[in-house]
């Protein structure tokens, strides 16, 4: 058999990655360097990378993330009460498969967007799925969404992932089907998948921005209580990074 029937074959079969590195080593003129168990292990380390590349690749795009942001790219040189050791404890995203949530607080501009799209980033590249959304536009879609009836299918969508990401969180104020959809997202994740919520209001005030205490009640005891908490402080980092451009 000749190798363009090899090469024909794997690409039938969708290897990829496999091509790749069978066409280089035979191109390299390596075969010789090679023991045949060698040459399979190769050829089965390149095919399971270009695998799990696109893998990640297919996960980050479906985040639909506001940044592209990572956790090597976070700036710790500023002082925004910034916890560097909570932060590469959370970059194992062990938090994700024990179910727990993470709320990020601080004043506009201090980079709690980022830092929840560096962690939902981070699960990415471990193989979970994450979704991220504004909240405004969240509960503007499920609002056409119950229009059009298929308001229970996002809402299956929501429930699938592994992180769900919810910014801007009180912006705009709750109206009543908001809540109730904010709700019933919080009672399908509960103990069940992990939840980031960034925010520039302090948890302390959730309860008022929420409103209707029996719900505001419901949805701050499925969030606040067991959830990790980076509180940033400190100046706007665009405002900074403007001066500093200046």
């Amino acid at each position: 058999m000749n190798n363009q029937a090899t090469v024909e074959k794997m690409r039938q079969m969708k290897l990829h990655g496999m091509i790749r590195a069978f066409e280089s080593t035979m191109d390299a003129g390596t075969r010789k360097k090679f023991t045949p168990d060698e040459l399979l292990g190769h050829l089965i380390d390149a095919e399971w990378d270009d695998r799990y590349n696109r893998k990640i690749t297919r996960l980050i795009k479906a985040a639909g993330f506001r940044y592209q942001a990572s956790m090597e790219q976070i700036d710790y040189s500023i002082n925004r009460n910034l916890d560097k050791n909570l932060l590469l404890r959370l970059s194992d995203c062990a938090w994700i498969q024990k179910r727990g949530d993470i709320i990020v607080t601080g004043a506009t501009g201090t980079g709690k967007s980022y830092i929840a799209s560096a962690l939902g980033h981070q699960g990415c590249m471990q193989e979970h799925r994450v979704l991220y959304f504004n909240c405004k536009k969240l509960f503007n879609r499920l609002k056409m969404a119950k229009a059009d009836g298929t308001y229970n299918k996002d809402l299956k969508k929501i429930q699938k992932q592994d992180v769900l990401i919810l910014d801007d969180f009180g912006l705009p104020p709750f109206e009543n089907d908001s809540r109730l959809a904010l709700l019933e997202i919080m009672e399908d994740r509960h103990g069940i998948k992990s939840t980031i919520v960034a925010t520039q209001f302090p948890v302390k005030n959730w309860h008022d921005i929420i409103g209707e205490p029996t719900i505001a009640d419901a949805i701050c005891d499925r969030i606040i209580h067991s959830a990790y908490r980076i509180e940033l402080k400190g100046e706007s980092m665009r405002k900074k990074h403007r001066k500093d451009l200046t």
